[in-house]
């Protein structure tokens, strides 16, 4: 329990440290990078004794039940795809938009709570061997959809 708080404190401070300091209010790079960064090295960590992925899906599946347990206790509540390299990962209760207020109002800010995501699962999806594109949409809170497009060179 201490360790989910101390957690949702330092993304907090993340978020706060990241904004004010770029002085721009939609630039989420940083906050990005930093995700990305993490995930990198979490997966790296989390995959060292699991024998190689046979398949795409079946990396998405990991990071979508281990991977996503360990950083949010909880397994994601779906994931579709179209079988050509788009995923779609849904949450219908997103740790991090769970103690905002749902408005429309709130909902402008709602970006800035995903971005740090959405650059975890890039990393994590990276050190696997898998280049992608992840986006995040929230159409009402606390739920949001992460979309996973996966670059085929």
């Amino acid at each position: 329990m201490t360790e989910e708080i101390v957690f949702d404190c330092l993304h907090a401070e993340i978020i706060n440290y990241c904004l004010d300091d770029n002085n721009k209010e939609n630039d989420f790079s940083t906050l990005e990078y930093i995700g990305f960064t993490t995930g990198y090295r979490l997966i790296e960590r989390l995959t060292r004794d699991v024998p190689r992925f046979k398949d795409e899906l079946e990396t998405i599946k990991f990071i979508c039940t281990d991977f996503w347990t360990l950083i949010y206790k909880k397994q994601v509540d779906n994931l579709r795809t179209n079988n050509q390299g788009m995923y779609v990962v849904q949450d219908k209760a997103f740790r991090f938009l769970t103690r905002i207020s749902s408005g429309p109002k709130q909902l402008q800010h709602a970006p800035k709570f995903v971005a740090f995501t959405c650059g975890l699962v890039r990393g994590a999806l990276s050190n696997l061997g898998i280049n992608s594109t992840v986006t995040a949409e929230v159409q009402s809170i606390p739920a949001c959809r992460f979309h996973i497009e996966v670059s085929r060179n």
